[in-house]
């Protein structure tokens, strides 16, 4: 076992190769992954989610990493392209992406043990002593040299990075590990419906947060005997992982974040729910994720867009601006804007009523448009007049998504099919006219004021280069 004294943390970080897997589906988020990959969602302003692990590397002074793309990748490709590939071989930085190539089989990417397999040369032909594998699909802030650090001091084999959770959250929705006082990993549970206590944090369980570090010649070893496996899904936390348990060394590294939390922040929004939810805790006081941290700062695509632009208008209609986040490119006319994130390019038209909503890029709301806890996807157009999340009936008669939680998911497509009907049924007024506009009163007449209390915006992206 290696002494405290001779790793140096920054070295091991020098000596890693990142594998992100950044190929995920995301089926449970429905629409808003039809047509994109769940790693290229847009998140909390100028973001996207995988832009938080990218990060998490480019901090940890990791900078050798593969990016594993495969489901309808062209937009993470491009996001990826104009942001992130930018390194400089010559310093040993390194930013490539892995599309599923059926390099070494005729198959596209079966599992995240393949993809690594099919990507086989990629990794003997970096050299690394280490490899770390990543989801791409998370939100959280992590020094990776911490588990870098206790990989190496521990002389494991593997080390799973896992999370302290409460053992009732746990229950059958992650996997969990079992470890004895040295954290060493005993067994493994896939969801298990009461999963075991830790004894030294009784209520909670340890989950597997899906990131791993290998030593590489052991790593290549085992992507081999599971290619080999005719039965198996050739995935890590399925297939490969829990066969190397009982017969190697296997280490639990317990996530603590940036600032030392023993509760860290990790998120995965795979679902409408859980997405929405992510975004709106931006809004709080004090939120659980500080996009504005300039110690561990967010990298993305540089954005050249023009600051937000408030419109008097020439319409009398009251306005406010509350606990809300306004990424650039966005104009608003006078509207009442509530405990929402509006993405970059969005147009708010006067006396829209917005509240505790989510609006992705390029989304246009007409004139006295009223969206309360909904999702409207990218370049949607809502309708003068329209109502969205008042009356779930009406929503769902439109052919809207509505959660488990009560969410409304709106995207451009639903709204041209929307169109559509009345088209077909050769209506001869517009879909904005059927909607119900909301009267006027003879009190608003004349705008009142410009209440733009406790309005947040999306810190600016640094148009310097990724280091």
């Amino acid at each position: 076992m290696a002494s405290i004294q001779k790793i140096n943390v920054n070295r091991l970080a020098d000596q890693t190769l990142v594998m992100l897997l950044a190929g995920g589906q995301g089926s449970r988020l429905h629409e808003l992954t039809q047509s994109r990959a769940k790693p290229s969602l847009e998140f909390g302003g100028e973001y996207r989610i995988i832009d938080f692990p990218l990060s998490n590397c480019i901090n940890s002074g990791c900078k050798k990493i593969g990016i594993v793309t495969q489901y309808k990748a062209q937009c993470l490709i491009r996001h990826i392209v104009q942001g992130w590939i930018k390194s400089n071989r010559s310093f040993g930085e390194m930013t490539e992406l892995l599309p599923a190539s059926q390099q070494s089989s005729k198959h596209w990417y079966r599992g995240t043990a393949d993809a690594l397999f099919q990507n086989i040369e990629f990794i003997k032909a970096i050299g690394a002593k280490y490899v770390l594998v990543l989801g791409g699909d998370h939100i959280y802030k992590m020094d990776y040299r911490d588990m870098l650090f206790t990989h190496a001091n521990s002389g494991a084999d593997l080390t799973v990075s896992c999370i302290e959770v409460p053992a009732d959250e746990a229950a059958g929705k992650f996997g969990v590990v079992n470890v004895d006082n040295r954290d060493r990993i005993i067994s493994f549970e896939e969801k298990p419906a009461k999963p075991q206590e830790l004894a030294d944090s009784p209520g909670y369980v340890l989950a597997s947060m899906g990131n791993y570090v290998f030593n590489t010649e052991f790593l290549l070893k085992q992507l081999q005997k599971d290619a080999a496996n005719l039965s198996s899904e050739h995935d890590f936390g399925k297939d490969v992982i829990p066969t190397l348990i009982n017969k190697f060394a296997v280490q639990a590294f317990r996530f603590r974040d940036i600032n030392g939390n023993k509760s860290p922040y990790w998120r995965d929004v795979g679902t409408i729910d859980a997405y929405w939810k992510a975004n709106m805790a931006l809004l709080d006081e004090a939120p659980p994720i500080d996009l504005y941290d300039q110690n561990w700062p967010v990298w993305s695509s540089p954005s050249c867009l023009p600051p937000v632009k408030f419109v008097r208008g020439s319409k009398p209609f009251d306005a406010s601006v509350e606990q809300t986040v306004i990424a650039g490119g966005c104009v608003i006319h006078p509207s009442h804007l509530i405990h929402s994130v509006v993405l970059k390019n969005c147009q708010i038209q006067a006396g829209a009523e917005i509240s505790d909503a989510l609006l992705l890029p390029g989304v246009i709301v007409g004139e006295g448009a009223k969206i309360q806890r909904a999702i409207i996807d990218c370049h949607c157009i809502i309708p003068a007049g329209m109502t969205i999340g008042v009356d779930h009936k009406e929503d769902k008669r439109r052919g809207f998504r509505i959660s488990d939680k009560g969410i409304v998911l709106v995207t451009s497509k639903m709204i041209e099919q929307l169109e559509a009907c009345f088209s077909q049924a050769k209506q001869t007024k517009s879909l904005s006219s059927l909607v119900a506009m909301p009267e006027l009163k003879s009190s608003d007449a004349h705008m009142t004021r410009h209440a733009f209390a406790d309005t947040v915006f999306a810190p600016p992206i640094s148009s310097h280069n990724i280091q």
